[in-house]
């Protein structure tokens, strides 16, 4: 009775929306329900054209909705072990139900060639094989193909626009937010199908209960037991180069292992393996500020916005070890171990023009940088996820012990910068969540210590005027230690009652940090109270938040309504500043998706949020953030006030094969302070803050349609972006108008035009301009053009011939850079080993110069590229 009052109440709601909807319920003669079959609607002319489909669920329902004209259609029936039913319908909203005959069908010598991309609920299922290219080695290779799944330079992974939140072998966790290691490293030959996990809640005791709008990626092996992996070997000239890299991976039902050696200077930035990159695991890190905080720097070089592996000049080392086991009783214990050793140099030079209401400033430096990146991380977890209990705690540490020389010539004049820069960290996160009675109960305690010691040295000194009475002196010392101590502990339940969801949490934060810092100059040790900080700060934050969360059919709405009670001791007692801040807030969220079929969703949200300073922030005394960046903010505490509005569109069609979203965010912030940049005629610049209400404006729109034509092996991505940000600022005591205007287009194809030839074009523009006073400054332009051509002569051959084309427009001129590369590969098929020849920048391009639009300067560097180089592999598949 209630599944045909549902459908009564579907049909009605169609007819309101002028839309055909047929809804209806498969069962077989045994009155079993039939799940996973397939329902389609064509037009009766055209049968391959599908206008709509569904997969039955577990009850054998579905639902598909129309809008097509025709009086007429053909809807199709399909299940394995059932006759197939075709029948005839009227183009109007109706009920249909069938009873299915079992049958058995006996295949003969078919060919049968599968979808590239079957949906079955919320899952996705990509065939690896659909989208592998010969010249492909690891996961990383195919998936950049997958219609609606991007890959970032970085390797972050999105799905429709959005980080995943997830990234599992066969179901589980390795790796943690870490997932470039297997992204790089697995063979794409061990993997069946890519699965993509739609409205992906990882806590399976709150699967029922907390609905998540987010996806997860899930890599499916061909085998239970999988041990593979790769072995590459690599050297060659000019300089001499290596390159190696030894990583072998173990799969069974009970364990998976990771270990991985990894080492070259030829450009391959292997660091970027050892990133976080998952949603969760990044929100993690933003509300626990557990990343690693630079206070002092040297004047870098702006890297160049294409391939590391043409300008990044290195010598790496990683190690790192990956284990997790199933224990008993539904237990995994998981170790995570990484240690980076790396040497960078960086040469070019910088030609900054600042821009004030009045003038412009120039500053020319040459530079040559060395850095030394000395990294070691751990991560001891034990977890236990089951529909009845969740359980999980990781220990972590992490170190760094990082140094950086910088060497400058400022109009002929040397200026040397050395920079010791360390931190540690050690955590401990734990968390519970179980039934008590009929409602769950979660417990939540987190706990950090970390300390960050640097230190920097700048030769001849800086800042005479404000250090040493106007007179030039020798040298100029900057030492800062911040010691912090950081809880936060929360008790939650969560109960269901029909559609709704009540989860109401409350806990408190405590943080206690002490910031000293010192300048000194070789002609005084001991200056004035004005460069010494001895900062205590305190806070403290006491929360309660109740999340409702309202899911039926195709409507989920989430409501946060968060109360918080903020406190703020802030005191230096030597230079006798203090302040106390006292503050409730109240920051409701509210979100809304609408699955509107199978094809479309829509999603909103609007939310307020308050932001306090934090204590890089608020200093009563000045701290050389670099040789020409001197700050105090000796004023109130940093309040900002958010109003943030997002919608969204996506439209996803697995069958054929398209991809589509688009999304709008709009963030409206209210300042209480003011930012004051005093520009020096020799490009210096002084931060202060003054208290003075302010507003911000950021409005971002993206979009991205990607589509795979399977018959014609053919991949196609479009996508664009615009931002616009609208602030105030003061520069050189005058108060400015800024805005920022950030706008860019880009594309691919991919397509086979033979058996032994096919291609890659990848093309991208993009367009900065600022503004200041309402006087436009100039619109820096740059496109990039990336064209692969490749080869098979044979089944055991690849040849290649890559190329890349750089435009860019600078302050009076047009730079163009054109880049091409070989490779030539032969692969003993018997041995599954690859030999490898690769020669990269052709030319021997030395320079590269570019241009970066910062809020009121414009950046234009020229990097020192890699030289012309031939590199020659041996890789094994372990």
């Amino acid at each position: 009775m209630r599944y045909f009052f549902l459908k009564i109440l579907l049909l009605l709601c169609s007819y309101s929306f002028s839309q055909s909807k047929i809804v209806g319920n498969l069962k077989s003669e045994k009155k079993q329900s039939i799940s996973g079959a397939s329902i389609t609607i064509t037009n009766l002319e055209d049968a391959d054209n599908i206008l709509n489909y569904d997969i039955s669920d577990n009850e054998g329902n579905f639902s598909i909705i129309l809008n097509n004209k025709s009086e007429k259609l053909k809807l199709n029936v399909k299940s394995m072990g059932y006759k197939s039913v075709v029948r005839i319908i009227d183009n109007k909203s109706q009920i249909l139900d069938f009873i299915l005959e079992e049958a058995v069908t006996e295949l003969k010598e078919v060919v049968l060639k599968s979808n590239p991309i079957i949906r079955r609920g919320d899952t996705l299922n990509y065939s690896v094989n659909s989208f592998v290219q010969e010249q492909d080695r690891t996961i990383a290779d195919v998936l950049k193909r997958m219609p609606g799944i991007e890959v970032l330079s970085d390797g972050k992974i999105l799905y429709q626009g959005k980080p995943i939140n997830k990234y599992y072998i066969e179901g589980l966790d390795l790796l943690e937010g870490k997932y470039n290691l297997a992204n790089e490293n697995l063979p794409h030959r061990a993997v069946s199908k890519v699965q993509i996990l739609e409205n992906h809640q990882p806590i399976r005791i709150l699967d029922s209960l907390v609905y998540s709008d987010k996806a997860a990626l899930n890599i499916k092996l061909k085998n239970e037991y999988t041990l593979t992996g790769q072995a590459e070997l690599g050297s060659g000239l000019t300089p001499l180069l290596w390159d190696a890299n030894i990583t072998p991976l173990l799969f069974t039902k009970k364990q998976q292992m990771l270990v991985s050696y990894q080492t070259n200077n030829t450009g391959n930035d292997a660091a970027s393996q050892l990133k976080t990159l998952t949603f969760e695991d990044l929100l993690e890190q933003f509300e626990n500020n557990t990343g690693k905080q630079d206070w002092l720097g040297i004047q870098k070089l702006s890297t160049p916005n294409f391939s590391e592996k043409r300008w990044l000049d290195n010598n790496i080392h990683l190690l790192t070890g990956n284990y997790l086991h199933k224990l008993k009783r539904d237990y995994e214990v998981r170790l995570n171990v990484s240690y980076l050793n790396d040497y960078q140099q960086q040469n070019g030079f910088t030609n900054t023009s600042f821009y004030t209401p009045t003038d412009t400033i120039s500053l020319m430096e040459n530079k040559y940088n060395q850095l030394y990146l000395n990294s070691l991380e751990t991560n001891l977890t034990i977890q236990k996820n089951t529909k009845e209990n969740y359980l999980k705690n990781s220990l972590q540490f992490q170190g760094f012990w990082d140094g950086q020389i910088g060497n400058i010539q400022i109009n002929g004049t040397p200026l040397s910068q050395n920079l010791s820069n360390r931190y540690f960290k050690f955590s401990n996160k734990f968390k519970t969540i179980f039934f008590l009675g009929k409602q769950l109960a979660s417990l939540n305690s987190y706990i950090r210590l970390n300390q960050t010691p640097q230190t920097l040295k700048v030769n001849p000194g800086q800042f005479e005027d404000l250090l040493n009475n106007g007179n030039p002196y020798g040298e100029v010392f900057q030492e800062v230690d911040l010691r912090s101590f950081y809880t936060n502990n929360s008790l939650g339940f969560t109960k269901g009652w029909k559609q709704f969801s009540f989860s109401p949490n409350v806990g408190f934060q405590f943080e206690n940090q002490n910031l000293e810092s010192q300048i000194s100059t070789s002609v005084n040790k001991m200056l004035l109270n004005a460069f010494h900080n001895d900062l205590d700060w305190r806070r403290t934050k006491l929360y309660f938040d109740l999340k409702t969360q309202y899911k039926k059919e195709k409507w989920r709405v989430e409501l946060t309504t968060p109360v918080n009670f903020h406190r703020y001791q802030i005191e230096d007692e030597p230079l006798q500043e203090s302040e106390e801040l006292s503050r409730l807030t109240f920051e409701p969220r509210l979100s809304i998706i609408y699955d509107a079929n199978a094809f479309w969703k829509f999603n909103t949200s609007a939310s307020v949020s308050n932001q306090f300073g934090t204590i890089n922030q608020l200093h009563y005394a000045y701290i050389l953030r670099n040789y020409r960046n001197i700050q105090r903010i000796n004023t109130a505490l940093p309040q900002t006030f958010n109003q943030t509005l997002t919608a969204g569109i996506s439209y996803r069609n697995p069958l054929k094969s398209f991809f589509w979203n688009i999304l709008y965010t709009r963030t409206q912030s209210e300042n209480n302070l003011l930012y004051q940049t005093q520009i020096m005629e020799n490009g210096v610049t002084e931060l202060q803050a003054i208290e003075q209400d302010n507003d911000r404006t950021s409005q971002n729109l993206s979009t991205r349609l990607s589509k795979y034509f399977s018959k014609l092996n053919t991949n196609v991505a479009l996508n664009a972006n615009f931002g616009l940000q609208d602030f105030q600022q003061i520069l050189n005591e005058e108060t400015s108008d800024i805005e920022t205007q950030n706008f860019g287009i880009g594309g691919k194809i991919e397509t086979d035009i033979t058996d032994w030839f096919n291609t890659e074009y990848q093309a991208k523009w993009a367009f900065s301009n600022n503004r200041i006073q309402e006087q436009s400054n100039t619109t820096i332009t740059r496109q990039n053009h990336l064209l692969n051509l490749n080869f098979y002569p044979n089944e055991n051959q690849y040849f290649t011939i890559k190329t890349e084309y750089i435009k860019n427009n600078l302050f009076s001129e047009n730079t163009e850079n054109f880049f091409a590369d070989l490779v030539y590969r032969y692969t003993w098929k018997e041995k599954n080993i690859d030999f490898e020849l690769q020669a990269s920048n052709l030319f021997n391009t030395k320079n590269y110069r570019t241009i970066n639009i910062n809020e009121f300067s414009y950046v234009e560097t020229n990097f020192r590229l890699r030289p012309r180089q031939f590199l020659f592999k041996v890789r094994f598949s372990l």
